[in-house]
């Protein structure tokens, strides 16, 4: 990671903190979070952490999108999850003391704000609701990944595509022009359906000319998410 721009932003005054675990800290712990936080800027492309590193701190979303990805065999990328404003990222390495599993890549330019691991760890432990809201974000973390494999091994194509769109869509919901509201390249899409790039390509004109989505260059116009829903087997 690169030396990156700095930027502070005090807790109390941040609008995704009533979205975060953070809003069960005392004043007392958010005044220290406040001392001791570094809040930084990062580029499209910037890598926060790398996979098999032992990561010091934990970073909180305060705006931009990152992916999460593991890498293979081969090199290719097999995105996990998104982070956008408001999400934890890299937590459950720091509480469990393992290496990172993931590799974190920011995709929209983006504000993060480092909390030192020793003071992660240690208001965890002196507050009991801010634990507990750790271990619950921990437990939907882990369904979702268990869903994701899960789908994986029994959709087809056609259908972890369409899921993926509805995916995208509930993450990140619609701008006034029915587009999602992330860019994402061809190949970021196929890292996350976990097939190739050629094929997710396909399979999204295939959806076009069903009037299902639409495509201009990165941006996904979703036309009829219904059709997208009942494709992918959600309902």
């Amino acid at each position: 990671m690169r030396n990156n721009p700095k930027e502070f932003i005090f807790c109390e005054d941040c609008f995704v903190k009533l979205h975060t675990s953070f809003r069960t800290l005392s004043e007392d712990q958010i005044h220290q979070l406040n001392y001791e936080k570094a809040c930084n800027l990062y580029k499209r492309g910037d890598t926060v952490y790398h996979e098999g590193h032992r990561g010091n701190g934990v970073y909180c979303v305060n705006k931009g999108v990152l992916k999460l990805y593991k890498t293979g065999i081969d090199g290719k990328e097999q995105i996990i999850r998104f982070a956008k404003a408001g999400d934890l990222i890299g937590f459950r390495s720091v509480i469990s003391d393992e290496i990172s599993c993931t590799t974190s890549k920011v995709i929209e330019d983006a504000v993060l704000c480092f909390i030192p691991a020793k003071l992660f760890v240690q208001l965890a432990k002196d507050n009991a609701e801010f634990s507990m809201h750790l271990i619950k974000l921990s437990c939907k973390e882990l369904g979702e990944a268990n869903k994701y494999i899960l789908d994986l091994a029994q959709k087809n194509l056609r259908e972890r595509v369409a899921e993926v769109l509805v995916l995208l869509y509930d993450t990140f919901e619609l701008d006034d022009d029915n587009n999602i509201k992330v860019s994402l390249t061809r190949e970021e899409v196929a890292n996350i359906v976990g097939t190739a790039t050629e094929s997710v390509i396909r399979q999204l004109s295939d959806f076009k000319k069903e009037k299902v989505i639409d495509l201009k260059g990165r941006r996904i116009k979703i036309l009829d998410i219904n059709k997208l829903k009942k494709i992918s087997g959600i309902f």
